[in-house]
């Protein structure tokens, strides 16, 4: 039995049974990679490491068995990081990890049913729309995307291709943001009116001057469809560890954390303003911005969004980190409270950190009824992706959802550029009446990388409208 059909068949025993958490030694016997989802890791960083591959781990019914990065040294350790912990389950050497310094030749092995990306933002879209054509399952870290049009193009090939992508929103698989969404969802607040949404900023740094290319890293291709320019290391990631790396500071490959953590708290947003598959008709923004040195995205910030329901969403480095939402008859206060995904995430501190909070106690015991709205409930992101694919559940983050939740940060960076009012058109996605904004919704990919190759040569693309 070929193991693609194994998955698809393997659905109902599991869900009867359930899937084991722990991974016992003789899953990796002669016939045991048949049973499991086998998983390729594009990118072997700092959230690889911390978040994507442990989140992975902890489910039995996949395997990582390749890895690949175009930083030599980081995939020889991504290998070490996986066959370590493998090894460690079976209780005896594990040395069977595929190693590659492309991910398009990573595509290319037909065991990989998966693939897990977790490299640096402007490298998103582009491998994920290559996998989904590839006819691999795709765990996606946020951002979805740099521009809209990236956005859209990843959306169109995922849904031809049927692939099960998941964006690595996880705050979905948090058992206090779901029951924030379904308490406001429920109308425990009353009548919604207000979001409150706290996101840090990022300071200036020093300039960078050029220096030598490290000879493991293939800096053509991790510049990629960003304008060329030289390297330093401040500028993309420290050879030397895996700490925060540089280049979540300059706007050729993000935006600061409108785009690295907007995208997590705009979608837990939505869920409770019910804007999933929408998104804001105006938008307008302040903000400050280096004046020098090699780090240029965003510092402190105001944004404001209106949408279609009424509603206002306010997102500012001046509210605590989390969500208030504000309604005629209360608030709920939510946040990730004391949890922290990777080292240098920006946790709230002292009262901050209570990860559930509202103007009455008494709302959070609130029961939700059998003929209410309820979300689906989830321990583990992850787990979610890979019974997905199992057929066991229903993803909590697909591509749709994902596009719109970044596109709330990709709108928000726009009037922070122009400062001023921006109506928007959700259906349209394009700014109403503006041809200078509309410029923004894209930029120019430099070749030979970038999606608009991608998507211009794909053969699904003819059946796309």
């Amino acid at each position: 039995m070929k193991r693609r059909n194994f998955i698809k068949k393997s659905a109902l025993a599991t869900a009867a049974f359930g899937i084991p958490t722990l991974v016992p030694a003789s899953v990796f016997g002669k016939n045991a990679p048949s049973n499991q989802i086998q998983v390729g890791q594009i990118g072997c960083g700092r959230i690889a490491r911390d978040h994507d591959l442990p989140g992975v781990f902890r489910h039995a019914q996949a395997r990582v068995i390749a890895a690949a990065d175009l930083d030599s040294n980081r995939v020889e350790l991504g290998k070490k990081f996986i066959e370590d912990h493998y090894s460690k389950k079976m209780g005896s050497p594990y040395l069977d990890v595929k190693t590659y310094t492309d991910y398009r030749d990573l595509l290319q092995n037909k065991e990989i049913d998966a693939v897990v990306i977790s490299t640096p933002d402007h490298w998103h879209s582009q491998p994920a729309m290559e996998a989904a054509l590839a006819g691999k399952h795709v765990y996606l870290q946020k951002p979805t995307s740099l521009t809209i049009k990236e956005g859209r193009q990843l959306v169109q090939v995922v849904e031809k291709t049927g692939v099960k992508l998941q964006l690595g929103t996880q705050q979905r698989s948090s058992e206090q943001f779901r029951l924030a969404a379904e308490l406001v969802r429920n109308g425990r607040i009353g009548t919604l009116h207000t979001v409150r949404v706290g996101l840090p900023g990022d300071p200036p740094g020093p300039d960078a001057p050029a220096m030598p290319i490290p000879a493991n890293l293939n800096f053509d291709m991790w510049l990629g469809s960003t304008p060329e320019m030289p390297y330093s290391e401040i500028g993309v990631h420290p050879q030397q560890d895996f700490s925060r790396p540089g280049w979540l500071r300059h706007e050729n490959y993000g935006a600061g954390m409108i785009t690295g953590w907007g995208q997590h708290h705009f979608d837990s947003a939505a869920w409770g303003m019910d804007t999933e598959f929408t998104g804001p008709t105006s938008i307008e923004a302040v903000a400050e911005f280096p004046r020098a040195g090699f780090w240029n995205v965003h510092g402190d910030f105001m944004v404001k969004a209106t949408y279609a329901n009424g509603v206002d969403m306010y997102c500012s480095g001046n509210y605590p980190n989390g969500i208030r939402y504000e309604g005629t008859e209360g608030w709920i206060w939510v946040s990730r409270g004391s949890y922290v995904a990777s080292t240098s995430d920006p946790v709230a501190q002292g009262n901050n950190a209570k990860a559930l909070d509202a103007s009455d106690p008494k709302l959070l015991l609130s029961l939700i009824g059998e003929n209410e709205i309820k979300f689906t409930k989830s321990s583990s992101h992850h787990g979610n992706w890979l019974e997905a694919i199992q057929g066991n559940a229903e993803l909590l983050s697909p591509v749709e959802i994902g596009h719109r939740a970044c596109s709330v940060c990709l709108l928000s960076h726009i009037a922070m550029k122009l400062g001023r009012k921006l109506n928007w058109d959700p259906t349209r996605e394009e700014f109403v009446g503006d041809a200078e904004a509309n410029t923004y919704l894209s930029r120019t990919q430099r070749g030979p990388w970038g999606t608009d190759k991608v998507f211009a040569s794909s053969k699904l693309m003819s059946s796309i409208s």
